[in-house]
């Protein structure tokens, strides 16, 4: 079994994949739009370029998004995206990568429980969080 974030994006998941693929050294795998899709699914000629299924890679794991609906887009709540980066030193350039344009709930900094630990949100509204860990 896998296990695979899905994220919602408000009309800018291509633009957040590039920049994930640059802030984090993802790959993208799939960006498929709404004008590849049967036309029985009667999706509107103003989505026809966004992203009706996309996946990315990053460091070997897949997030997957799409652009949903103004009519069925949420603001992301309730959960984050975890990066667990062995050396802290590369922890923090990712956060700094990644809270490029958005904003900041926890500096990266050493705390008790990890070599570094920040916690942000990106240009895009999805919450993540940078983990080097302690040593065990």
């Amino acid at each position: 079994m896998q296990v695979n974030p899905y994220l919602h994006f408000s009309g800018n998941c291509e633009t957040a994949f590039k920049f994930y693929e640059k802030a984090l050294g993802a790959k993208i795998q799939v960006m498929m739009t709404f004008e590849t899709a049967p036309p029985e699914m009667g999706s509107s000629p103003e989505w026809a370029k966004k992203i009706m299924h996309g996946s990315i890679l990053v460091d070997g794991e897949a997030i997957l998004g799409a652009d949903a609906p103004p009519q069925r887009y949420h603001k992301p709540q309730g959960f984050a995206i975890t990066l667990t980066v062995p050396d802290p030193a590369d922890a923090e350039h990712k956060f700094k990568a990644l809270v490029e344009g958005g904003s900041v709930e926890m500096p990266f900094q050493k705390t008790f429980f990890a070599k570094g630990f920040g916690m942000c949100v990106d240009q895009f509204g999805i919450p993540w969080m940078v983990i080097s860990p302690a040593e065990q």
